[in-house]
């Protein structure tokens, strides 16, 4: 079985809807996921000064990022499958709609434990939002140029949020103070609500019953995977609780698996992994982020700690990745059709790695010029031309009645890859820094660079899988 990027491609769906009413729901639905990826980088620049106001101690902040990744990451995929079933539009309201409060709530945060909850409760809106997100951009956009123009402007979003998150939360924290990082998605939060209700199609709902030992599992198994890799970049990986965690998480993704492959009505239908282009997709999915996070990760780190940037300046030094990965979102669905995924995802795996390699040549007396910005630039061309086309190969023919799992599937993997990712890579940046001699600025950049190299690893995978995509002169 193949996948195709033709004009021919077809999917059986309810009439597209008038250009403007489109516009609106394509604004909406890309609106949503903006404020989802920002969440996650957003409240980087402000961990500082909550800290000091919520008195969170060193080993408790890190759970401000971390209560919205767990529970996002654990939640998806009985996002993806319940929207399916009981209504992509319900789903998506009532996930923005949580989202929403929850931001709110978490504003007015008086305590750390009230700020944690409502970090909690933005994750569950944000897996049940998420996946009927890209399932509605989907079963909408179904004519072929007009789906891969949307599902690249996604995966734009997806992707180049990162960056952007950086540079507003640098301008909020800066200007206003922390609690604007989270009341800045309430005005952007009501409005997608009140469009959703107004201009948002009503999909067909499907009759079934939920899979619920596959739910359970799978969002089991996912948690308990998300929360090993969140310890593992804590306490390292000979920590009892990681390894605890990360065992019950293998044991209940095998159940999951082998629950799926008997299921009559499975949560994760296995045959979205039979088009070869398709798993191959997901398989890079799962290994770009692992990559990629490591450059936001670190270069934050450095750009503070060893150039003396300040917030709002560290976030403008991202500029590059943003604005060159928007530029390659902006050829794609022209590229795609006529070359297919291989060349485009092989070329961009090369160029992350290439920039990745850049990195590894850091010292504590490199400035921005010329080498970060060349590595910046060179990760953004190459994020922008190897991500930005998953999203289309794996939804492109995807069956209307399996869009929210096919998403719900494709947005896990991509949590769990940037999770086990930087779990891993921080691991080894902890390990080299504690035995480096000198001082503690060379200490910090030789994990640093140890750590760029292992991602250039991880990068090269991702071209090893892009050879295996199947072009559409070959399909058939």
């Amino acid at each position: 079985m193949s996948t195709t990027y033709s004009a021919d491609t077809a999917v059986s769906v309810p009439p597209v809807a008038r250009p403007l009413r489109s516009g609106i729901v394509l604004a909406t639905l890309l609106t949503c996921q903006l404020m989802m990826v920002l969440d996650i980088t957003v409240m980087n620049v402000a961990l500082p000064p909550i800290q000091a106001d919520l008195h969170f101690t060193a080993t408790t902040l890190s759970w401000v990022m971390n209560a919205y990744t767990l529970a996002f990451g654990g939640l998806l995929l009985l996002g993806g499958r319940a929207g399916d079933l009981f209504g992509r539009r319900n789903l998506f309201i009532a996930g923005a709609t949580l989202f929403t409060l929850a931001s709110f709530a978490g504003g007015l945060a008086p305590s750390a434990t009230w700020l944690l909850i409502a970090r909690v409760l933005q994750g569950v809106g944000a897996a049940m939002a998420g996946p009927s997100t890209l399932a509605l951009l989907t079963t909408t956009f179904r004519e072929p140029k007009a789906r891969i123009r949307v599902l690249a402007l996604f995966s734009g979003m997806s992707s180049a949020g990162f960056a952007v998150g950086l540079i507003l939360g640098g301008l909020l924290t800066e200007w206003l103070s922390w609690r604007s990082v989270l009341f800045i998605n309430v005005p952007f939060g009501l409005a997608v609500v009140a469009f959703a209700l107004r201009y948002l199609p009503d999909a067909e709902r499907q009759p079934a019953r939920l899979d619920l030992p596959g739910a359970l599992t799978a969002t089991g198994g996912v948690a308990a995977l998300v929360y090993g890799f969140i310890s593992a970049a804590s306490h390292g990986w000979g920590d009892s609780a990681t390894d605890i965690s990360l065992a019950v998480g293998v044991i209940l993704i095998v159940a999951f698996l082998v629950i799926e492959s008997r299921a009559a009505q499975p949560l994760l239908p296995l045959r979205l992994f039979a088009d070869r282009n398709r798993a191959a997709a997901y398989a890079n999915m799962f290994l770009a982020p692992m990559a990629g996070m490591s450059m936001f990760f670190f270069l934050t780190q450095f750009l503070q700690d060893i150039l003396e940037l300040s917030a709002l300046a560290t976030g403008f030094a991202f500029l590059p990745t943003a604005v060159l990965m928007f530029a390659m979102i902006r050829t794609i669905p022209r590229l795609l059709p006529r070359f297919g995924p291989k060349p485009l995802v092989m070329t961009g795996a090369a160029l992350l790695v290439a920039g990745l390699l850049v990195l590894t040549q850091l010292s504590a007396d490199t400035g921005y010029f010329p080498v970060l910005f060349i590595a910046m630039s060179l990760i953004g061309l190459g994020m922008g031309l190897s991500v930005s086309p998953l999203n289309v190969i794996i939804m492109s023919n995807v069956d209307p009645h399996e869009a929210g799992a096919a998403g719900g599937a494709l947005q896990t993997l991509q949590q769990t890859g940037a999770s086990l990712g930087l779990a891993i890579l921080v691991t080894i940046f902890g390990s080299v820094s504690r035995g480096a001699g000198g001082s503690a600025q060379h200490a910090l950049v030789s994990g640093m660079t140890t750590a760029f190299a292992a991602a250039a690893g991880i990068a090269a995978l991702t071209f090893v899988v892009a050879l295996t995509f199947r072009s559409p002169r070959s399909a058939g």
